[in-house]
């Protein structure tokens, strides 16, 4: 539902379900957003707890066309990939896989590890990048730094003159906030992006709205700042980037034209060298469903 006042839409979550049979709330893309900039894609796996010999696996599959940004809260997670790329993902860190023309890879949780908590999201690939070669990098420090009760984490783009590592390709913005006593804070916005601030725990003010866990406040372009209060312990994502002007598609784990979804979906199908293999997950790959164009 849109606000009354200022701007702001109300997107509730969805539940889904990933390797595992792990539940997770979907965020984007949903009915009345499918993107926030360049973000086309939000999970938000967890807190989940498992039983010994359970936990997250999503076997081999591909993508192209987007980015994977992986932002791991709490346990681990390991990748690999067909680039040969082994890498476990620990807390306060990211993982950031770009398709490009096309890979595969598997995401599963650590034996010993008894609970997952993570957002999982895309990036679309712009034009003139949706071909290029595939690859990975780790992240294991990234800004942080505390203002007004609040920690702040930047996971890509800029904020308050710093800067992320994270190698984008477009201009966007991700921040996690943890706020471990009630704060209140003005938070700064580019006014040119639109924005959406997810909460992952707890609940928060935005601009005089509550927002409870896997709501998510939409702010369209124009804003230059929001009133932000959070409760103790709450826990926030936001997101942001310049309006999408391109049209492409969305469809299982391909971001581009119909043209080169159904090239894609032919070629993990028959098993192309395109999308190389992981190591291991030869034969333990996900099928993919038939393209509905």
């Amino acid at each position: 539902m849109t606000a009354e006042n200022s701007g702001i839409e109300r997107i509730e979550s969805r539940t889904a379900q990933i390797g595992g049979g792990i539940s997770v709330d979907r965020v984007l893309p949903v009915r009345q957003r499918r993107r926030i900039g360049a973000w086309c894609f939000l999970d938000h796996a967890g807190p989940a707890r498992f039983e010994p010999g359970e936990g997250m696996l999503v076997e081999a599959h591909p993508h192209i066309g987007l980015q994977t940004f992986t932002w791991l809260i709490e346990g681990e997670a390991l990748h690999r990939d067909s680039l040969g790329n082994e890498q476990v993902l620990r807390p306060g860190q990211v993982n950031l896989m770009t398709a490009g023309i096309g890979i595969s890879h598997t995401e599963e949780s650590l034996p010993d590890q008894r609970v997952l908590h993570a957002a999982q999201l895309w990036i679309a690939l712009p034009p003139g990048k949706q071909e290029i070669p595939p690859a990975f990098d780790h992240y294991p420090d990234l800004p942080r730094w505390s203002e007004a009760g609040v920690d702040f984490t930047l996971l890509a783009g800029s904020h308050a003159g710093r800067t992320a590592p994270t190698r984008v390709h477009t201009p966007l913005v991700g921040m996690d906030l943890q706020s471990p006593t009630d704060a209140s804070l003005r938070l700064a916005l580019e006014p040119g992006f639109e924005h959406g601030l997810l909460v992952l725990e707890g609940s928060a003010q935005v601009d005089g709205q509550r927002f409870a866990t896997n709501e998510l406040a939409y702010l369209p372009k124009g804003h230059a700042e929001l009133a932000l209060s959070a409760e103790a312990g709450s826990r926030l994502l936001l997101i942001g980037g310049e309006p999408p002007t391109d049209d492409i598609t969305i469809w299982w784990n391909f971001v581009g034209s119909k043209a080169a979804i159904a090239q894609a979906q032919r070629d993990w199908e028959a098993g192309s060298a395109r999308f190389g293999s992981v190591r291991g997950y030869e034969n333990r790959r996900l099928v993919a469903p038939p393209v509905p164009w």
